[in-house]
């Protein structure tokens, strides 16, 4: 019985092919690869290479070349799935006995079939439905071949309300297990059969490493209404999480792997663009910016990422929050900046590979592009700045897992800044990070189980906590005088509330720049300017007082927040552990405690957080 994909590709990303090879004749390095006598035709000078890079190697007498399965195939006469099962075994990957698979069905296989089904009825539709003259010549237009088309399974939903669930139901498929994939809705008019989820939309089918289709997602094609959305995805169901898929690995990781690097980009069309113009060491997450698990997959197949987002002001923060990912995964990450006005598919459109090649290889560091973009607004300027500055760039010192690329990142922050990096490294490390994310526990393994704090009831934002949030924009939004002090003292990412952070941090832009005829607050995010309004129609703004101590205590309950949530969660740890390991939590506590009363963080009595 075959081994399934996704075993095969974890055998291959954990082996070590130099380790395998020694067994059988003596490699020394020589530069990037390792040579020594061919243990296949037993030849005796360094004439057999193995690079591990690319987890290949190559025999300059006999000819013989090959990958980590290979080698046991042609040195010990093995078929492939002995070779795999070999190896698998060398890295401690458990490929189950043919014996269990046969009694163990897979349990998702109404799931998979449903969105095969799905994933042909769209693709024909594209093709042999005139219907799909729409999108065949949209994608002409953007200079998407047939070739191409049919390689990565584009297709087409009509307009009509229930074509496809039509379609499924005549096939035997329930209405029920669509509902559950999300590739239809249920009616709001009783006794309707549900309208289908995707309509007048191009389709992306989303596949897993194994090839089989998860999920999709849909582009309206031209100008839509204001309330629909260009892009419409799945939903998560039984056998897609958005977070831990990449669309094109499946496709690129070959691509990648002899690249030695990945190109990560925003979305479906960017990727389907790269990719038809011969540049394929491209992925794209199903979301705005990169997750950890997205991060850990990319980190498999490549030790460089280019990150290639819009540089319009959400492409910038999407590139930052990829970037922290990234660097968290232990990968070296760069930006590259594009024109104003380009993305990638424009690039290759007008230029082909060789117009976007340039700005690959301009690509910096994703630290000094945010010193570039600092620079650029002025943040150096002035001690407020600096400040903001320094809040701006902690996260990615903060993610960098290689010590020596963090202690880099420390020093070019303190010749930047002129902040000492004694200091700098201080702020890095005292107490729990300022830059926690909202309803996120600490990323700390329970010492003897694995388990992660959110196993043990990690507590998220509430509206009394978030209480504090509030009271601080209220204040900033009614008094700017307040605003270089809170520059000082608090970041955009001690908000947990996002539409809160997105207010301060405009806050902050705006600083010395408001206008007598209220114009500056039209600065505001579209989603924020609501709450603008409403906290400046608040008649509490109209008759604060002291402020000092209105101020002091909201800025007390947000940076003490991090604290409280980890003595709670170390509460529940407690109650979890036996006695004699209890020791080690206690001693934290006590320390958290004490760095609560040095900084002033502890909550008067009588007073909750």
């Amino acid at each position: 019985m075959s081994i399934p994909d996704h075993l095969i590709e974890e055998v291959r990303v954990r082996a070590d092919l130099v380790e395998i090879v020694s067994e059988y004749t003596t490699l020394k390095r020589s530069g990037r690869t390792f040579r020594g006598p061919c243990p296949l035709h037993g030849g005796e000078g360094p004439n057999f290479s193995v690079d591990p890079a690319k987890g290949v190697f190559k025999c300059f007498v006999c000819g013989e070349a090959g990958d980590v399965f290979s080698f046991p195939m042609k040195h010990l006469g093995m078929d492939f799935i002995e070779a795999v099962r070999l190896v698998a075994g060398r890295v401690g990957v458990d490929i189950p006995d043919p014996a269990e698979q046969r009694s163990a069905p897979d349990p998702h296989a109404r799931h998979h079939e449903a969105n095969a089904f799905a994933a042909d009825w769209y693709r024909r539709r594209l093709w042999d439905d005139s219907d799909g003259k729409i999108a065949r010549d949209y994608l002409a237009k953007r200079g998407i071949s047939k070739d191409a088309t049919e390689r990565f399974g584009l297709g087409w939903a009509p307009e009509s309300w229930t074509a496809l669930g039509d379609a499924a139901r005549a096939h035997g498929i329930a209405n029920d297990l669509l509902l559950s994939l999300g590739l239809v809705k249920e009616s709001t008019k009783g006794g309707r059969e549900p309208y289908d989820a995707f309509r007048g939309r191009l389709i992306f089918p989303i596949e897993d490493l194994g090839g089989k289709v998860v999920a999709f997602g849909g582009r309206i094609l031209g100008e839509a209404a204001e309330h629909i959305p260009k892009y419409l995805n799945s939903p998560e169901t039984p056998v897609y999480r958005k977070g831990d898929v990449l669309y094109g690995l499946r496709w690129s990781r070959g691509a990648i792997r002899k690249a030695e690097r990945a190109l990560v980009v925003e979305g479906y069309m960017d990727y389907v663009s790269l990719a038809a113009q011969g540049v394929e060491n491209v992925v794209a997450p199903l979301g705005t910016a990169l997750t950890t698990a997205q991060g850990t997959l990319i980190a498999r197949y490549a030790r460089t990422v280019i990150l290639l987002y819009d540089s319009d002001l959400a492409g910038m923060k999407a590139t930052f929050r990829s970037g922290d990912e990234l660097l968290r995964a232990g990968v070296e990450v760069l930006v590259a900046t594009l024109p104003d006005g380009e993305d990638p598919d424009s690039l290759v459109r007008s230029g082909g590979a060789k117009a976007l090649r340039k700005y690959l290889d301009d690509a910096v560091d994703i630290l000094e592009r945010k010193l570039q973009i600092l620079e650029r607004r002025d943040f150096f300027g002035s001690i407020a700045g600096v400040r903001r500055a320094v809040d701006a760039l902690l996260p990615t010192i903060r993610a960098a897992s290689d010590e020596v690329l963090r202690g880099v990142y420390l020093t070019r922050i303190a010749e930047k800044t002129g902040v000492p990096r004694d200091a700098l490294e201080r702020e890095v490390t005292a107490g729990p990070p300022r830059d926690a994310r909202s309803g996120a526990a600490p990323e700390r393994r329970h010492r003897t189980e694995g388990r992660r704090a959110e196993d043990f009831g990690a507590p998220r934002p509430t509206a009394r906590t978030l209480g504090a949030e509030r009271n601080l924009i209220l204040l900033l939004l009614r008094d700017e005088s307040w605003v270089e002090r809170a520059a000082r003292d608090i970041g955009p990412d001690d908000f947990r509330e996002p539409v809160y952070r997105a207010i301060f941090e405009e806050i902050l832009q705006l600083e010395g720049h408001r206008d007598a005829d209220g114009e500056w607050l039209n600065r505001f995010p579209p989603e924020a300017q609501a709450v603008v309004e409403e906290l400046r129609g608040d008649p509490e703004a109209q008759h604060m007082e002291a402020l000092e101590s209105f101020y002091a205590d909201s800025l007390r309950r947000m940076l003490a927040r991090p604290y409280h949530d980890r003595l709670a969660e170390i509460e529940r740890e407690l109650r979890l552990v036996p006695d004699d390991e209890s020791a080690a939590l206690i001693a934290e506590k006590t320390e958290i405690v004490k760095s609560l009363r040095e900084r002033g963080l502890m909550r008067p009595t009588g007073q909750t957080a």
